[in-house]
């Protein structure tokens, strides 16, 4: 597909006011949508604006004081020493139990096996089942129901069996 019929597929879109169109032709795939504001304010000829280089920072002083460090993100502190932590493998939003009103698959104080579904955490309307990955009683929970996650995130203390 050259640039004059890319061109004149454009307008035709614009002219019947097609949001959204698709088209796959060999190994040539082309895909073009508007947002409502496009539509609304589809202009005739395109019209390119010359936008000039900021003007030059001057250049910073140094001082010889230390630099300023942000803090750490608060990781939870174990409360006892040989904590495992169950970590989450994705963004995504926790949740504890299978459905709303049905019990949560663990709280603290129960003792899981390796394989065990702990929570749910959904991501991208699929609903992945987070297992222990270490047997033992189930120490804390730090995630409430339906709080987003993040890769990495601490989900459960587990003390591990002796």
């Amino acid at each position: 597909m050259n640039q004059k019929e890319l061109k004149e597929l454009i307008e035709f879109l614009i002219e019947k006011d097609i949001a959204e169109f698709e088209l796959e032709r060999g190994d040539v795939k082309v895909r073009i949508k508007r947002t409502a504001d496009a539509r609304a304010a589809a202009p005739a000829e395109a019209r390119y604006v010359h936008v000039a280089p900021p003007p030059s920072v001057p250049p910073l002083e140094y001082s010889s004081a230390p630099p300023v460090s942000s803090p750490a993100p608060a990781k939870p502190a174990a409360e006892e020493p040989g904590l495992h932590e169950v970590k989450s493998p994705i963004v995504g939003t926790f949740y504890e139990s299978p459905s709303p009103g049905a019990p949560a698959f663990v709280k603290a104080g129960d003792v899981v096996q390796v394989g065990q579904v702990l929570c749910i955490i959904e991501a991208m309307k699929l609903m992945n089942e987070i297992e222990a990955d270490a047997g033992g009683e189930i120490v804390k929970r730090l995630v409430n129901n339906a709080q987003p996650v993040e890769y990495g995130q601490v989900l459960f203390l587990i003390r591990p069996q002796s």
